[in-house]
């Protein structure tokens, strides 16, 4: 069965992209569409040449059907990767921050999991989450950020909504979710004036250590993010897709 391909956020990019980052974003997605199109009529007529009694037509179509579901996780993939690219590249947000932005709820929480332990392992004692607050979703329903919720529950991690409603902070150490002081720089995602009292979202899940406030975070470099980007997505293939 597969799992349905529903963007999550207020919008795939969080700048004002030129045409062509649009234009390859889009076309990435419409190919995956495509392609899951194609292998579900394949396994449909799979299905039909299995009950009048042709399994040699319906392997073959189920074959053909699993040909389109790779192909469609390829391209999923490659999107999934160029969006996150495109919203995170240095500059574009803090470091101590992810912009999900354009993620499938299924690759967001993939690429959230191993952010987190690659956060954790460096020594960062926070991130914040953009997931957006759903202006643009069906019926302005906020998806991606519960999923988001759980990923912070399951690994025993507080977390805290932004005065951003479609920011989520999270305490890496395991202690209560209070953020830090507001940096002074200014930024696109910097912190509004008095939003450093989050509302608290979160309730306890795992007593750790208390939280340490550090004013400085180790910051990482392009080539660093090239190499986090490449441990993203190098099991993004499948993830969309449970047969």
């Amino acid at each position: 069965m597969a799992i349905p391909l529903t963007r999550l956020g207020d919008r795939a990019f969080n700048h004002s992209p030129n045409s062509d980052a649009e234009a390859e974003y889009d076309r990435l997605r419409e190919l995956a569409r495509e392609e899951a199109a194609k292998r579900n009529s394949c396994f449909d007529r799979a299905h039909q040449a299995y009950e009048r009694g042709d399994g040699a037509t319906a392997k073959e179509l189920s074959n053909e059907g699993k040909r389109h579901a790779a192909k469609m996780a390829e391209y999923n993939k490659r999107a999934s990767e160029f969006i996150f690219r495109e919203n995170n590249a240095p500059g574009r947000v803090p470091d101590d921050t992810i912009d999900l932005h354009g993620q499938f709820v299924e690759e967001a929480e993939d690429i959230l999991e191993r952010r987190i332990r690659y956060a954790q392992q460096h020594g960062q004692t926070h991130l914040h989450v953009i997931v957006g607050k759903g202006n643009h979703s069906v019926n302005h329903v906020q998806k991606l950020k519960p999923r988001v919720e759980q990923v912070c529950r399951e690994l025993g991690l507080q977390y805290a909504t932004e005065e951003n409603t479609g920011r989520i902070y999270v305490n890496l150490q395991g202690g209560p979710a209070v953020m830090p002081p507001p940096p002074t720089h200014g930024g696109g995602y910097g912190y509004p004036s008095g939003s450093d009292r989050p509302d608290h979202a979160g309730q306890p899940h795992h007593h750790g250590r208390p939280p340490q406030h550090h004013n400085h975070e180790p910051e990482e470099q392009p080539d660093e993010l090239e190499r986090l980007v490449g441990k993203f997505f190098r099991k993004l293939g499948d993830c969309c897709v449970v047969m």
